[in-house]
Parts: structure tokens; sequence; C-alpha cells
């Protein structure tokens, strides 16, 4: 007659069970997370729309069709001109920090997806260095 002991395997299979979840779904989730959080960067800064719209006039209320004499039609020029060329330098500026945040938000990522990765075995790796004697330098 086999007798199992009950407790032990369910404890294994609890074990079993979360770290299946670990680098299984629960990457997968993770993963979606972070590409969710690149999604809502991207959306945020708007790239594409700031690139396709580089140099149009910035918030241009009255120097549009300018009539009348020649000095007023130039005034309008100048007028449409450094609202275009103010216009250009605000969307390059947000495009570059658009860049720079995505960049950093998509590091930031890769380092939580490595780390996920990592994590679990941080017990094993102390058991192991407290076994061969390893002690950190600051004690």
């Amino acid at each position: 007659m086999v007798y199992y002991n009950v407790s032990r395997y369910n404890e294994d299979m609890f074990l079993v069970g979360i770290l299946s979840w670990w680098y299984g779904s629960g990457w997968k989730q993770r993963l979606h997370a972070i590409l969710s959080r690149l999604a809502q960067v991207s959306d945020y800064f708007s790239i594409g729309l700031l690139l396709s719209t580089l140099f149009a006039p910035f918030r241009q209320i009255s120097a549009g069709g300018v009539g009348g004499s020649l000095s007023q039609q130039m005034r309008g020029l100048f007028d449409q001109l450094l609202s275009r060329v103010i216009g250009l330098f605000v969307r390059l500026v947000m495009i570059l920090f658009g860049i720079i945040t995505i960049l950093l938000v998509g590091l930031w990522g890769a380092v939580v997806l490595v780390m996920w990765v990592v994590v679990p075995m941080f017990p094993v790796i102390g058991l192991i260095m407290t076994v061969i004697g390893w002690v950190p330098l600051w004690q």
C-alpha cells in the first residue's frame, strides 16, 4: 500500500503554479503593461502630428491674409513668418522631449522585464552566497 503526503504535494504544486504564472502569463501581462505605457506616452506627445504640422503657424490669431498698403502686407508677412518659426521651434522641442521620454520609458520597461526574470532567482543566489561564505564589503 502506498501513502502520499498530500500536504507536500500541494506545496510543490503551489510553487509550480507560482513559477508558471511568473514566467508565463505574469511576464506577458508585464510586457503588455509596458507596451501600453509606451503607447500612452507616444499618444501624449503625438510626434506624428507634430511632424505633420511642423511649419504651421503657432497660435496665429490675426496675421492671416492681410490687405492694404505694402507696409501692412509686409508686417502681415513678418507676423506669419515669425509665427511659423516659433511654431517650428516649439514643435521641435516637443518632438525632442517626446523621443527622449519614449526612449527612457522603453529602457525602463526593458529593465523591468529583465528584473522580472531575475527576481525569483535572488533567494537561490543568496543561499549559494551564504553557503560559500561570501560577505559584502561593507560588513
